[in-house]
């Protein structure tokens, strides 16, 4: 018997919950207001209320597993607070030291590079403004995806990130998915 799955790509928007059900029972925007997805979808990782950008989908739980594994590099624009520089990047590269579930932790190498402003659609809440100093861009490229990850490896380095775009997961980018939209795919690996 073949089983027929479903497989989604979506660019989630800034304020929304990358689950279908909301256990806070806050209000807040869930995934199904972007699509009629069939029962039993699920996000292949997540991305937090205040990150943006590629967020896959699948009825497929192998799938899902495959690609939350080391196997696949996810990439994200970082926008982050001040002027980084090349010493803070070597530093990204090579592994910071963040908390993860109450202990310390090193992060495994990745790959960062700085990045010129991408140009995305301004987000629903805006960021700030230029009279609270200056901003840079930079790629990230991981393998691993613990909790706010991203944002605590910018930290560590003394530069906060004010804001957070997937853009990559393997071989599956954005691609100028506008914010909020769909698309159903025939496979995702």
């Amino acid at each position: 018997m073949i089983e027929n799955h479903h497989h989604f790509i979506i660019h989630k928007p800034w304020g929304m919950i990358s689950q279908f059900v909301n256990p806070a029972k806050r209000k807040k925007k869930l995934l199904g207001e972007l699509h009629n997805f069939p029962e039993g979808t699920m996000a292949i990782g997540r991305l937090d209320v205040a990150s943006e950008g590629l967020l896959l989908l699948t009825t497929n739980g192998k799938v899902s597993a495959e690609i939350r594994s080391s196997k696949f590099e996810k990439e994200y624009y970082v926008q982050v607070d001040g002027l980084l520089h090349e010493e803070a990047v070597e530093k990204l590269k090579n592994g910071v030291e963040i908390g993860f579930n109450g202990k310390k932790y090193i992060t495994k190498p990745s790959k960062a590079f700085l990045i010129d402003d991408p140009k995305f659609p301004l987000r629903s809440q805006k960021i700030r403004d230029e009279r609270h100093g200056p901003t840079s861009w930079v790629s990230i490229i991981i393998r691993e995806g613990k909790f706010r990850q991203v944002r605590k490896m910018t930290a560590a380095v003394g530069f906060p990130t004010l804001r957070l775009i997937r853009v990559r997961i393997g071989n599956i980018t954005l691609n100028g998915l506008e914010v909020g939209k769909v698309l159903k795919v025939d496979s995702l690996v």
